[in-house]
């Protein structure tokens, strides 16, 4: 499987050579103050993942780093512990054939929005939703 996406002006590009794993929406207050709302990310091995373009990176807490694009601005990427790189789904090029697998931080959720839906739901981290890959 390949897969390719790109920030909104173009100026950083990926790859991923191999599967990914579902996405799952995140709504942590860290992802709502980057986004602007929840993450939906899928994730890759890191050693899948082939960047082209400079990503800035922040370190937005001891553990973790956001990538995004320096011209842009466009959120791309969350880099935290374990073998995956987090890659926001909204930066995919066409259907890679993911879906909307679950919920996670739905503890932290914003005031203004319910989550609906019989998807799974995680008050906070949940490994079994984080790690699969398809």
């Amino acid at each position: 499987m390949r897969v390719t996406g790109s920030c909104l002006c173009g100026a950083v590009r990926y790859r991923v050579n191999g599967p990914l794993r579902p996405v799952i929406a995140c709504h942590c207050t860290q992802c709502r103050k980057t986004s602007g709302h929840h993450v939906a990310a899928t994730s890759a091995p890191r050693d899948s993942v082939e960047i082209a373009g400079q990503v800035n990176w922040y370190r937005s807490s001891p553990a973790a780093r956001r990538g995004f694009c320096p011209v842009c601005g466009s959120n791309l990427f969350w880099d935290g512990p374990g073998t995956h790189l987090s890659i926001f789904a909204g930066t995919l090029d066409g259907d890679p054939g993911v879906r909307l697998a679950g919920h996670i931080f739905c503890a932290d959720k914003g005031a203004y929005y319910e989550i609906e839906g019989p998807l799974p739901r995680a008050d906070g981290a949940d490994p079994e939703l984080t790690t699969q890959v398809s």
